[in-house]
């Protein structure tokens, strides 16, 4: 008897503090510029996706009383090619829902070599972000951009890449600005260096061009101001697939301009750890970062 009273109240307090999920559409009137992907969308080994060309947000709102008007973008890796949707997207969008920060899945355009369509979908999420700020609660001015190997290189990207908006403009989406105010960024692609850049990702955005112009406008290290917004960055030392010293490279850069960050480098991990528990240290990272949204004063 008593462990179905556990029981039950185990299922009503779950669905109190996790709320459902809403998915709304990036470009509302239609996805700017051609289809590049060579294939329709499918999704594969679970909620993994592949030749994604109509992108969107899953929005997960916090319940009310939790809510402290903190909001996260999170773009889930995969080398630019397919999208981890799962333990990198929707995973951390409930942990964050969870913990009173609105979770926001960005599911992007795969580039197949047109290099300006991922960062377009990153900018459009951070706007209307902003352009939903009333209706969903949150603050406009603690809109965090998250980001898992490639899609650390895009948020990395965006961190480095973005505008402050055309105040002229007769959109009111176009009118707000594209700025994150915080990155958080797991194991990222950061550079497109030969020597410790991520080869597969710098293919897949822009293609097998050795054009230093084209390759130096994606190594975020390189591209970091005084206005690049601060970030907290989390890796494994062990890491085979996207070398520490793109981490190491991008906090230095920060430092260099005066902006705060914060650098964690596990003992062990590998590469892809995301939400996957495994019982090793690594899996204590959202719970830092949650630590150091605090220590920030985003959270209260």
């Amino acid at each position: 008897m008593k462990k179905n009273i556990y029981l039950i109240l185990f299922f009503m307090i779950a669905s109190h503090y996790t709320q459902s999920q809403t998915v709304v559409k990036l470009w509302p009137n239609g996805t700017p510029g051609p289809v590049v992907s060579p294939k329709p969308e499918e999704t594969f080994e679970g909620r993994r996706v592949r030749y994604v060309s109509e992108p969107n947000l899953t929005v997960y709102l916090p319940a009310k009383e939790l809510n402290t008007g903190v909001s996260v973008i999170i773009c889930p890796g995969g080398g630019y090619g397919m999208e981890a949707m799962d333990h990198e997207g929707y995973d951390v969008a409930e942990f964050l829902q969870n913990h009173g920060i609105a979770g926001i899945v960005l599911k992007y355009r795969l580039p197949y070599g047109h290099s300006e369509i991922p960062l377009q979908d990153a900018q459009q999420a951070m706007r209307l972000v902003r352009l939903h700020a009333e209706e969903w609660s949150v603050d406009p001015s603690k809109i965090g951009i998250a980001g898992f190997s490639a899609g650390g290189h895009l948020a990395s990207t965006l961190s480095t890449h973005f505008d402050t908006g055309d105040k002229e403009s007769n959109n009111p989406i176009a009118r707000l600005s594209c700025r994150p105010d915080f990155s958080v960024l797991l194991y990222p692609v950061v550079t497109f260096k030969e020597e410790w850049g991520h080869m597969g990702s710098r293919e897949n955005l822009i293609g097998k061009t050795n054009d230093w112009r084209v390759i130096e406008k994606f190594c975020n290290e390189l591209q970091v101001t005084k206005q690049t917004p601060p970030a907290f960055i989390a890796l494994a030392d062990d890491d085979a697939g996207v070398k520490p010293r793109n981490s190491i490279e991008y906090y230095l850069a920060l430092k260099r301009e005066g902006i705060q960050a914060e650098l964690h480098i596990f003992r062990e991990g590998g590469h892809g750890f995301g939400m996957h528990k495994t019982g090793k240290p690594h899996d204590q990272w959202p719970f830092m970062m949650i630590e150091w949204m605090k220590a920030m004063k985003y959270i209260k």
